[in-house]
Formats: structure tokens, sequence, C-alpha cells
């Protein structure tokens, strides 16, 4: 539906995030589910918003399905949760820095215990929690940047969408060597705090039901009046795509 999604699996990706920061070049991934690809098909801010970051992949069943569909097929889910992880393992062993930004009070900490406590060596430059606007104003980001400790060599932002990607964007310039990623709910997951779906129910495609089921106040709108609607209408974009 007219998003750049990379053709890469998470491997390459890691390869492609630690190559360019070895060579002194950051930039910001956005892991785009099927509440992004909405926001982009539908919101022309959201659509110069999402187009910023150097690289979009499938956070998404349903991506990866309308790709195959369309006949150019993606080669896997990449799932922020996940690539967290990765990340995080990956820059213990090429002793790079973290900084995580978001999430609830003492989360982002919980979630440096726990990573700290899994990845032997990993330096993780600091944490904080802020109050922060969507969009942030110029305000709020120079209080951030401020307090971003150690010119760190990623920083993971959970704060929800879009307001993570609205506050990474101006963030960047002043951190033009850092890579971001904008991570959602994942520190609470790390710190053990909300449980993530089964695998079977990540693999099916089926985790945002265990998220409903979690937080039914703030998604069952989200994903059955505006998402579910919105992959119908994702398919038929995949089929048409297909004819042609």
């Amino acid at each position: 539906m007219g998003m750049p999604v990379a053709d890469v699996d998470e491997a390459g990706l890691l390869d492609h995030v630690f190559g360019a920061l070895a060579r002194g070049e950051g930039g910001w991934i956005v892991t785009a589910n099927l509440d992004i690809l909405r926001r982009y098909a539908l919101d022309s801010d959201c659509r110069a918003l999402y187009d910023a970051a150097e690289i979009r992949v499938a956070d998404g069943m349903p991506l990866v399905w309308a790709s195959r569909v369309a006949g150019r097929p993606l080669p896997e889910r990449i799932a922020g949760s996940t690539l967290t992880l990765d990340l995080a393992e990956r820059a213990a062993r090429e002793g790079r820095s973290l900084y995580l930004l978001g999430g609830d009070p003492g989360t982002a900490a919980a979630c440096r215990a726990s990573l700290e406590s899994r990845f032997a060596g990993l330096t993780i430059a600091g944490t904080s929690s802020p109050r922060v606007g969507s969009p942030a104003n110029w305000a709020e980001v120079e209080r951030i940047a401020a307090s971003i400790e150690g010119d760190p060599d990623i920083v993971l932002v959970g704060l929800g969408s879009p307001k993570q990607e609205f506050l990474i964007q101006k963030l960047r310039q002043r951190f033009p060597k850092t890579w971001f990623m904008g991570v959602g709910i994942t520190f609470s997951f790390v710190a053990g705090e909300v449980a993530r779906a089964p695998e079977w129910m990540q693999r099916a495609g089926v985790e945002w039901v265990h998220r409903m089921v979690q937080d039914p106040g703030r998604l069952v709108r989200r994903y059955l009046i505006e998402d579910l609607p919105f992959a119908g209408v994702l398919f038929a974009s995949a089929v048409r795509d297909r004819l042609r």
C-alpha cells in the first residue's frame, strides 16, 4: 500500500545496523505492524514520519502474508520485542551501548536489570521515563536529549506509536551516529511486568488477541474496529498487485 518494507531477515538487519555503527553511521528502524501501516495509508503526517526512517521491517504477520499474496514475499516477520533482545545480545558481544527511554516509571530500570543479567558485559548507558507529548515539543526534546548519557550506540524508545516515532524523528538530529528504534511495550515484556503471547500465537499471527485480552480498554477499538477492517483493505490491495 505504498510503504517501502525491507526485504531482509533479522540476521541481515542486525548485520546492517552493526555494520553502519562500525562506519560511524546512525539510523532509525521502524518495525511496522498493521496499525502502523494503517496510519501510513490514511494519515499524510504519519506517512511522512515513517518515510523518514532509514529502514522499515514487517513486524506483523498480516504484512508478511500480504507480501506473499502480492507475489513479493518478505522472508520473515521481524518482531520488535524479539529484535530488542537480539540487539542487546549483539551489542554485548561487540562492545556497543544501549539507552532505554520510555515505559512506565521504574519499568525501564527493571528492563535494564533483566538485560544485564541475560547478557554478560552489556553496557546500558542509562534509562529514563519522561513525560512527553504527542508530538513532542522542542522543549521536551531538548530536555530528553540532555538527559541521555554516554552518547549511546542504540536508543530504544518505548512510548507507543506514533508518539515514539515523533520523538525519534527530532532526537536523531542531536545523535547522528546513534541507531533508534521504537519498541512500544517491550520494556514491560523484558522486565516481566506483562506476559508476551506464547510462541505458537506469535507464529500464527494472533499475538494481538493475547494483547487485547490483557488491555481491552485500550486495544479493543484499535484491533477490532480500526485494524481488522483495514486488514481486508490490505489483502484486497495485495490481490490487485498480484493480478497486475
